[in-house]
């Protein structure tokens, strides 16, 4: 049944997702002509706001729980596991007052509405996976960012999503040289269950009636670990929660 209303709704939750990536295109635009970072800001907020309400057109709810009071005047690495493209609404809606910005590829900086003009003017580092210099280039260039303005990142350290929600290794690579380049950082893991269900049968249909839960956990200071250390801690924790 899940299945046969996916292939019912689903059009309306694509309709909707994309007419919202037209719309805050040229709005985008605007708030960063005229409002400089915090306009722009506050329209991908704004945006992220609205793709996450779209999940209700197949019956998806988002819970997103946070116990933690964390500080908003230190930089934040969020590390998460990645089950499907829907994991990203929700995070930056819910995470926008740490100004959290991702590490993406650089494929999605062209040609799609919203998101690719968001990667180019949204401070994120946007990386090309078959040129590591420039990978490396792009990650110090975000933590100059992130020590000079307080910003947090988002990071999936398995590299790409999951298509069964067993978690792959993390890697220590980009971790690592933020950590390296901002050692004062505190390391936040989230847990996402339920995103890869969502997308189960593939791009179409969604399930429909599939939840999405984020679970944000306890906080990991660095300070006195290695960086090995730190990232087997957050990958140890995420998986009791996804796996577990």
């Amino acid at each position: 049944m899940n299945k046969i209303l996916g292939y019912i709704f689903s059009p309306l939750q694509y309709l909707t997702f994309g007419m919202f990536l037209l719309i805050f295109h040229p709005i985008q635009w605007i708030s960063l002509k005229l409002g400089g970072y915090s306009a722009h800001k506050r329209a991908v907020d704004i945006l992220n706001f609205f793709l996450e309400s779209t999940y209700y057109c197949v019956g998806c709810v988002v819970r997103f729980d946070n116990k933690h009071q964390l500080p908003l005047n230190r930089s934040i690495i969020f590390l998460a596991n990645h089950q499907s493209v829907y994991d990203i609404p929700p995070l930056i809606w819910h995470l926008r007052k740490y100004h959290a910005k991702f590490v993406s590829k650089i494929e999605l900086t062209k040609g799609i509405p919203s998101i690719s003009f968001n990667l180019l003017h949204g401070g994120g580092a946007n990386i090309d996976r078959k040129d590591p210099k420039q990978s490396i280039t792009e990650i110090l260039r975000l933590a100059g960012r992130m020590r000079d303005n307080k910003w947090s990142t988002v990071i999936f350290p398995e590299g790409t999503r999951t298509r069964n929600g067993k978690m792959k290794p993390f890697a220590l690579g980009g971790v690592a040289t933020l950590l390296k380049k901002v050692p004062d950082a505190l390391v936040v893991p989230i847990a996402i269950q339920g995103s890869w269900e969502l997308t189960q049968y593939g791009s179409y249909p969604l399930k429909f009636g599939q939840g999405i839960r984020y679970t944000v956990l306890e906080p990991i200071e660095p300070a006195g670990k290695t960086h090995e250390e730190v990232i087997a801690e957050a990958e140890r924790r995420i998986k009791g929660v996804v796996e577990g």
